[in-house]
């Protein structure tokens, strides 16, 4: 089979919605190319241990690449994509440019096209995400999340899983009860697992990203600890935890920061991240509404992550 390889050149805002809606499509792997992360990676001491060219990527903006597998039905799809696509305006989304490429890809050369991307990447103190192919030695205390990127949304390396993972290890402590929200890849869960968390609720509306949530999570061993649900948001979760952690839209923490409110047991933290710098106002607003102090505010690039406490 030949695959079509769709490049979209977007806003750094839209990166995780438009993957959302490539997944939710069938794309089967998924790279993203900002030049920022490069520059990050000199700056921070937190990035990739490897060297690609920041000067192949593009100056303003940034690409996401994924691929579809040449059928009948791929013009349908391309169409709804770039449908979607269009739709997050609605949500004060920038979009960027909203350019979009298609290139025919071979069977044998899409295999591993969109491999190049991902080596193992330290996102915070203790914790390195590593893809299933690569050898990698841990240093003393290191852990290690293993992901398999062709199969999940997001690798843990996006600014907004990066910072979460960070929160979750200023946060969680062994016992606890975590509540993840929009679990996409499972990371998250995966890490306050590994954290010591003695139970984790793993939730998204998303089929495909339960699926992959599932795969993942049996992959790092933490089947135990993790249970996978397919679910809207927090409706008709009952249950207090010691933490809520959602890395979703604004728009949608903003929508549901009373019920996360009642989802926090007293004195525990609500973790939200997937904010862009122009909505901090809006969101830290909710939070603060809805009964929230801000206990701590982490920024990476243009987005920015609340620690809150109940």
């Amino acid at each position: 089979m030949n695959w079509t390889e769709i490049s979209i050149l977007t806003a750094n805002e839209a990166v995780e919605p438009i993957s959302h809606i490539l997944y939710e499509a069938g794309v089967s792997g998924l790279a993203i190319e900002d030049r920022a992360d490069f520059l990050r990676v000199r700056e921070n001491r937190f990035g990739e241990i490897y060297e690609l060219n920041p000067n192949d990527f593009p100056e303003q903006g940034v690409i996401i690449k994924a691929y579809l597998p040449k059928t009948s039905k791929l013009n349908e799809t391309l169409d709804r994509i770039k449908q979607n696509i269009s739709n997050l305006k609605e949500f004060g989304i920038d979009i960027g440019e909203n350019k979009v490429n298609l290139s025919d890809v071979k069977e044998e050369d899409w295999a591993t096209a969109w491999k190049k991307y991902y080596h193992p990447v330290k996102v915070s103190d203790r914790f390195t995400i590593v893809p299933t192919w690569e050898e990698y030695t841990p240093e003393e205390d290191e852990l290690i999340i293993e992901l398999d990127p062709g199969m999940a949304f997001g690798t843990g390396t996006h600014p907004t899983t990066a910072m979460c993972i960070q929160a979750l290890e200023k946060t969680v402590k062994k016992g606890d009860t975590i509540i993840d929200v929009g679990t996409g890849s499972g990371v998250l869960s995966i890490a306050a697992a590994l954290l010591g968390a003695k139970e984790v609720k793993a939730l998204d509306l998303d089929e495909v990203a339960v699926e992959a949530a599932r795969q993942n999570i049996s992959l790092n061993h933490v089947d135990e600890t993790v249970t996978v649900e397919r679910n809207d948001l927090l409706n008709g979760i009952a249950e207090q935890a010691d933490a809520v952690v959602a890395n979703i839209l604004a728009e949608v923490i903003i929508s549901f920061a009373d019920d996360a409110l009642k989802a926090v047991k007293k004195g525990g933290f609500f973790i939200t991240s997937g904010i862009i710098e122009q909505k901090f106002d809006d969101v830290k607003a909710a939070l603060q509404k809805a009964g929230f102090t801000i206990e701590e505010t982490i920024k990476m690039k243009d987005w920015v992550t609340f620690i809150a406490r109940r």
